[in-house]
């Protein structure tokens, strides 16, 4: 799909948080920069206020990598960047101390002082917070941030500054320092929640899908265990018989031709039952999947008094349909319409989560539905829709020998179609 938010649209839910959370961290710092810069604009002499927006633009820009690398790391796409944390330290140690010296010993002034104060103060707490995202643990987060406020209690009395003015400054680092790390590895264990939950659902989907395999399973376990293992015996018994010209061989095979004809026959009935699906069970279970799954999800029209062959060819779009919408999209709704027409049945599922790459023809499971509906000469469609909409419309001619069918649209109301 293309546009101007064709990519964000291709993107799923965890891909989203993760693009927002790594876009917040870069708008940090941004807005390090601006509360630096900001002061020193217009209160402090042309050289020295480039030297000072020069040196908080730096470290802006280590924040910013070091936020992205250390958000990398957690996230397991990395090793833990212990060089870039070591040059974020080094980088804020220099632009502190040189903002420090500015204040104390460079030209006299209240706005100097004040915007060289506001560039140690603006860089020592995002520094302590960017660096806090970067170890493991809130012993060490907590101690890293610690360990920034008493270092800069410390440097600033050394360099001149009063010990009142030094204290709060280090308790302003430790409360700004603290929120930036808190805010961080937040938004960190929030993306990493995301991630697990979409991991869970694909987890449900899967088990899923095991059951019915196992549920499948056990029952030709059932319908082909004991056929088989009596037409074992009878075919050894008949061999042994015949071997011996014994007549009895004879009945013998005529019963295991028996069973082998009604084996074939209850196998027959057991993958006619599980190829069957109900229209208006799965109706009722794709709303139910698509609700718990986040998704908004509304099914109107007709969902009973169809011939078998439609609903059960229908069943298996609404089944197809919920399962692509779960699986390629991310919607936030989806609306299923059943419309019987003057012929035909016209099903339409309609999501606003379009799928990358979606178009006619794509996937493997709408080959397949187009394969069953063709047996009983219906069409399938799908693709984008505009307005970044997905719609798979299925449609089904009704039997021309079923005369008149009575339709079941919603209680209360009875809809009846001339074929």
């Amino acid at each position: 799909m293309s546009g101007p938010g064709g990519w964000w649209r291709r993107k799923s839910t965890p891909a989203k948080v993760e693009t927002y959370t790594r876009w917040s961290f870069h708008s940090f710092a941004l807005i390090e920069f601006v509360c630096a810069g900001g002061p020193v604009i217009g209160q402090v002499e042309p050289r020295l206020g480039t030297l000072l927006m020069s040196l908080a633009a730096v470290h802006s820009v280590f924040c910013a990598v070091a936020a992205s690398r250390a958000l990398d790391w957690l996230r397991g796409g990395r090793a833990q960047p212990v060089r870039t944390l070591w040059a974020l330290g080094a980088t804020t140690a220099v632009v502190g101390v040189t903002a420090l010296l500015v204040a104390e010993h460079g030209p006299a002034g209240e706005s100097v002082d004040g915007a060289a104060g506001g560039v140690f103060a603006v860089v020592t707490v995002f520094g302590a917070g960017a660096i806090a995202i970067g170890v493991r643990g809130r012993r060490r987060v907590s101690a890293c941030v610690t360990g920034f406020a008493v270092a800069t209690a410390v440097l600033s009395f050394a360099l001149g500054m009063p010990l009142a003015v030094a204290l709060f400054t280090a308790l302003v680092v430790l409360a700004g320092g603290g929120f930036f790390a808190f805010t961080y590895l937040f938004s960190v264990w929030l993306l990493n929640a995301v991630y697990e939950l979409d991991e869970a659902r694909e987890t449900r989907a899967r088990l899923a899908v095991a059951e019915e395999r196992l549920r499948f399973g056990r029952d030709l376990h059932d319908v082909m265990g004991r056929n088989l293992a009596v037409i074992a015996l009878k075919s050894e018994l008949a061999v042994q018989l015949a071997q011996r010209e014994r007549p009895e061989a004879v009945p013998q095979m005529v019963e295991v031709q028996r069973l082998a004809h009604e084996t074939q026959r209850e196998l027959r009935e057991v993958v006619r039952g599980y190829r069957e699906a109900d229209l208006a069970g799965e109706l009722g279970g794709a709303q139910g999947v698509l609700t718990a799954a986040g998704i908004d999800c509304s099914v109107t029209g007709p969902t009973a008094g169809l011939p078998a062959p439609v609903q059960s060819a229908l069943g298996w779009v609404v089944r197809e349909a919920a399962t692509n919408v779960l699986r390629h999209g991310d919607a936030r709704r989806c609306t299923v319409g059943v419309r019987v027409l003057q012929g035909r049945v016209v099903l339409t599922v309609e999501n606003d989560g379009v799928p990358d790459g979606a178009g006619p023809g794509r996937g493997s499971g709408l080959v397949g539905l187009r394969e069953r509906l063709a047996e009983i000469g219906g069409t399938l469609r799908a693709g984008p829709a505009g307005d970044g909409l997905f719609r798979l419309t299925a449609e089904v001619p009704l039997p021309s020998d079923a005369g008149r069918v009575t339709v079941v649209s919603a209680p209360h109301s009875v809809n009846e179609v001339t074929s």
